[in-house]
């Protein structure tokens, strides 16, 4: 295929290959430790219920990030945003590998967040600026595979790290890496050149709520049950599957890996359907997967079950590219950085308790704040059900 088919088949713009490959080095190093952190914690010291909160300030901060991120988006351009943020969240990274006790992890997640909440609307907008609405959903397909491809080897080879060196110096060697990986990154990110767009007349945080069209607040609405569901367990997935079901690290790694695959092998299959057919169905289809995850996780009573578990686990992101589409189509041009921002501001500020609430609840039964996050996922999907329309 020549490249002008490849581009126009793919959204394969330069400014699209600069930022998807940028996400693709940023998780490659991160997704070595990522989903081991609640063992790193845990080897500190730190009791189930600190990693919960762990987990809300993660919530939080990916909150009250987005907006200030998508305003830098905005007013100083996509390129100095993206440097920005890598700088900061490779700052963080070293300070996660040399920190001495559990409580400077906190200052390192404030770092780290840089990259997974202030340059989130930095990587919406891209695609929002370089295609139009008919490929928009295929643009973050691209995305998504480049943002999972590391998941499908990084968790494995993490957890092999760790089997070898133990969970800290596994860990540790894991965000050296991710500090290289950065550098790399600083390198690709330079190379976007999308033009700032200045506004016409001031815009306020209340400007850009009131241009949210009745949809796209009925998509929040849903969109925030589904995530105080996942919220509730993603950060004690780890520790249920090692110290409750009793499989390794490296298994964990595995799994990991299996859910990543998965979710790789629909989207552009799903990216193709939906261009045709709506992007409805795809994102009902993903809240309903969202709801059922939890439960599965329980109802695994061995690795080959949780192997299944972890299928479901990928299947949530058949309709994700659809859903992130929805927002960029529902935004207006000119506020597209500050418009998904808000939109995540919301999101992960009403989901922060969650994480919190999932660790007291862990403190009655292990099993009780997966089937509580599974009741949250279902109303979730209800709501998106009964209001939204593409």
């Amino acid at each position: 295929m020549s490249r002008s088919r490849l581009v126009k088949a793919f959204g394969l713009t330069p400014d699209i290959v600069a930022v998807s490959a940028t996400m693709f080095v940023m998780g490659l190093g991160e997704n070595l430790w990522r989903r081991f952190l609640p063992k790193y914690l845990e080897s500190f010291g730190a009791p189930v219920t600190v990693i919960g909160l762990f987990g809300t300030t993660e919530d939080f901060l990916d909150g009250v990030y987005q907006y200030p991120g998508g305003w830098v988006a905005d007013r100083h351009g996509r390129r100095r945003a993206l440097l920005l943020f890598i700088t900061l969240t490779a700052l963080g990274y070293a300070l996660f590998a040399a920190m001495p006790a559990w409580p400077i992890a906190f200052a390192a997640l404030a770092l780290v967040m840089a990259w997974d909440a202030m340059a989130s609307p930095t990587l919406f907008a891209v695609v929002g600026d370089a295609l139009p609405r008919e490929k928009r959903t295929l643009g973050f397909t691209v995305q998504s595979i480049l943002r999972r491809g590391p998941i499908v080897v990084a968790p494995t080879i993490g957890g092999i790290l760790i089997a070898h060196w133990g969970i800290r110096g596994g860990v540790r060697l894991g965000l050296l890496v991710s500090i290289m990986l950065a550098a790399a990154a600083l390198g690709i990110a330079s190379r976007v050149r999308i033009p700032v767009v200045p506004d016409a007349s001031p815009v306020n945080i209340g400007l850009v709520w009131r241009a949210f069209p009745r949809s796209l607040r009925w998509l929040l609405a849903s969109d925030v049950f589904i995530r105080t569901c996942e919220a509730m367990v993603d950060i004690f997935l780890v520790l249920y599957a090692v110290n409750v079901t009793g499989i390794s690290p490296a298994q964990f790694g595995v799994l990991v890996a299996v859910q990543a695959a998965t979710a790789m092998l629909v989207y552009l299959p799903a990216a193709r359907i939906a261009e045709r057919t709506g992007k409805k169905p795809f994102v009902t289809v993903t809240f309903v997967m969202f709801a059922l995850f939890p439960v599965a996780i329980v109802w695994a009573r061995s690795f080959a079950w949780l192997v299944l578990a972890f299928v479901v686990g990928g299947l949530r992101e058949i309709g994700e590219p659809a859903r992130k589409a929805l927002i960029i189509d529902l935004s207006a041009p000119s506020l597209r950085g500050r418009s998904v921002g808000l939109y995540y501001l919301c999101r992960s500020l009403a989901i922060a308790p969650a994480a919190f609430i999932g660790g007291l609840l862990w403190t009655i039964a292990p099993a009780f704040p997966f089937y509580v996050a599974t009741g949250i996922g279902s109303i979730g999907t209800i709501v998106f059900i009964r209001t939204v329309t593409d």
